[in-house]
């Protein structure tokens, strides 16, 4: 119990990590930053393939494929719902937060940022069902993914809310929240799968597939801006960086 809560707090901390270095580094590059999420997005899709869809197909039996894949479909349309009320990331960080003379600027930056707060709940989850296979070390790497995808959230949630007015004080508090509510949904989704083991293999794929719809969904188009190559060899780094940790770590 205690490296799930420790693990949680890493994941949520993730957060006010990225929104630090993103008031230290306001005038961060867009290539820079598109790098860096690109390379979270492989991590992420190795540790979604490799933590969670194997080992579903794996503790499901003889229904595992069945399982699974209804899983990662209902995992992946979770989100779609959820995206139909507050949409997320490349929806809402565009001409309608960038226009500063708009009157509704301020409440515009305040959904983006409950956006992000509110799929920061599924990720959570996600890190915490990893825990439910009693792979530690799977379930570290697919915390670990999720975490790397949470430093560039964090920067980005910083430089609209500065730029709305908003003081530097709650900005900061208010990128918190968003890490807490990550810690909140690794706690539930280890709750989850510790209270019956029986919904494992579901749990799993759900998770899988909640990842899946972020990283194609959201991480991926907001990191094709421009030259496309070496975003896709980021991404290819850190999934190669995830599969050799697994099987380096057994």
């Amino acid at each position: 119990m205690t490296m799930v809560l420790l693990t949680a707090l890493g994941v949520g901390g993730a957060t006010i990590v990225g929104a630090i270095l993103g008031v230290i580094f306001k005038n961060i590059s867009h290539r820079f930053s598109d790098i860096v999420l690109s390379f979270a997005a492989g991590v992420m899709l190795a540790a979604a393939v490799l933590g969670l869809i194997l080992p579903s197909l794996e503790y499901g039996g003889r229904f595992g494929v069945v399982t699974t894949v209804a899983g990662i479909f209902v995992g992946a349309y979770a989100l779609t719902l959820i995206d139909k009320l507050v949409p997320h990331l490349h929806r809402l960080v565009g001409t309608d937060i960038e226009d500063h003379q708009s009157s509704h600027h301020t409440s515009k930056v305040l959904l983006f940022v409950m956006a992000i707060a509110i799929h920061n709940l599924p990720e959570g989850i996600a890190a915490g069902v990893g825990f439910g296979s009693g792979n530690t070390s799977e379930a570290l790497l697919i915390a670990g993914g999720i975490a790397l995808q949470n430093i560039p959230e964090g920067m980005v949630i910083i430089g609209p809310m500065l730029s709305s007015g908003i003081s530097l004080k709650k900005t900061f508090l208010i990128a918190a929240a968003t890490g807490l509510v990550e810690i909140v949904g690794t706690l539930l989704g280890f709750f989850a799968v510790s209270i019956s083991t029986a919904v494992l293999p579901f749990a799993l794929a759900f998770a899988g597939g909640t990842m899946l719809y972020v990283i194609s969904d959201e991480m991926i188009p907001e990191t094709h801006h421009g030259e496309t190559r070496g975003v896709t060899y980021a991404l290819l780094v850190g999934f190669c960086l995830m599969l050799v940790s697994d099987v380096l770590l057994g």
